[in-house]
């Protein structure tokens, strides 16, 4: 990371959705796995879905930069319904609570929450979008579905975090969410996701995704170090070299995204800092938020975007397509 994080900030893309799709006339698909192989992988690089996905990061990466979760920002009636999607999946956590069983790690009740959620999907997102989105619930829900994590194996990673995010782009491409919700996208829903993905992996003790060890950069998550970072760029007192100190993100972490990890973290692992997350341990040692932002973009394209064993799992459909960008 020390030698990726020397780069100019990353410049928001022109187009973060090409245009506002009308539901009416659209024909959607169900989305599919499509990814086979390694060798895939360059075509997945030049196509609309990975263009629109980098392009939707990197706006939103720039709307919240230097902002905190408790500023005043719009926060329309289709993000507190998306809001609202998340906190009936939390409740339903405590409804279906763990069960007995000699494994210490995948608990088997997260099947039961990942079925109760496969089976009322489309009716969440109908009663949230509205009749006018029917066309679009299926291939929502297939999303949304994705992001809890994976019922078959009980663990979560990188690649059910993109599926959010995926969510969320295809939420402005249909026209549910507008230019004016950058900043409750971030700050609000993804944040509310965060709150949901942390109570899954702590209450079914869920693995996770793939086994990076000490030199990865978190077990679970990446995209809120990318949009918690810009959030604190230019702040007057929170240094890089000041993150990993437990007084910082405690004192801190309802504010910014990116502390409120580390604080996780703290929770979660033991030990020194510097041995369980080495490579977070190298980013404190960046001068400023910029560099550790573009840094952070960089690593993701290059650990998650460009890694066959993430992108072999994600779906694609007529929003999110494997079509080259023209």
């Amino acid at each position: 990371m020390a030698d990726t994080v020397t780069d100019a900030p990353p410049q928001v893309s022109e187009a973060v959705c090409q245009g506002v799709l009308d539901v009416s006339t659209h024909t959607f698909t169900q989305p599919e796995k499509i990814i086979k192989g390694a060798g895939d992988i360059p075509r997945w690089e030049k196509s609309q879905a990975y263009g629109d996905l980098i392009g939707f990061i990197l706006t939103l990466n720039e709307a919240v930069k230097g902002k905190k979760i408790s500023d005043t920002y719009p926060i329309s009636e289709p993000i507190q319904k998306v809001e609202g999607v998340l906190a009936t999946l939390s409740g339903w956590i405590d409804e279906i609570p763990p069960v007995d069983q000699p494994q210490r790690f995948g608990n088997k009740a997260f099947r039961d929450f990942f079925t109760r959620l496969q089976q009322n999907c489309a009716r969440l997102l109908t009663e949230c979008l509205g009749e006018k989105y029917t066309p679009a619930i299926d291939e929502l829900s297939v999303y949304l579905l994705e992001s809890v994590g994976n019922s078959t194996r009980i663990d979560y990673g990188t690649g059910h975090e993109l599926s959010f995010v995926a969510f969320l782009c295809c939420l402005y491409k249909i026209g549910v969410l507008t230019t004016a919700d950058y900043v409750a996208t971030v700050l609000r829903v993804f944040e509310r996701y965060m709150e949901l993905v942390r109570k899954l992996q702590k209450t079914y003790r869920m693995e996770p995704a793939g086994s990076h060890g000490v030199w990865s950069l978190d077990d679970y998550q990446f995209i809120p170090f990318i949009w918690g970072s810009s959030q604190l760029l230019g702040h007057p007192r929170i240094q890089p070299k000041s993150f990993p100190k437990p007084e910082i993100s405690e004192h801190f972490y309802k504010d910014f995204m990116f502390l409120g990890c580390i604080k996780y973290i703290n929770e979660v692992k033991t030990g020194p800092f510097p041995e369980h997350s080495n490579q977070l341990w190298n980013i404190s040692g960046v001068g400023k938020w910029d560099k550790v932002n573009s840094g952070l973009v960089k690593m993701y394209k290059a650990e998650v975007l460009a890694k066959f064993p993430v992108i072999q799992h994600f779906m694609f459909g007529s929003l999110l397509t494997l079509q080259p960008v023209t």
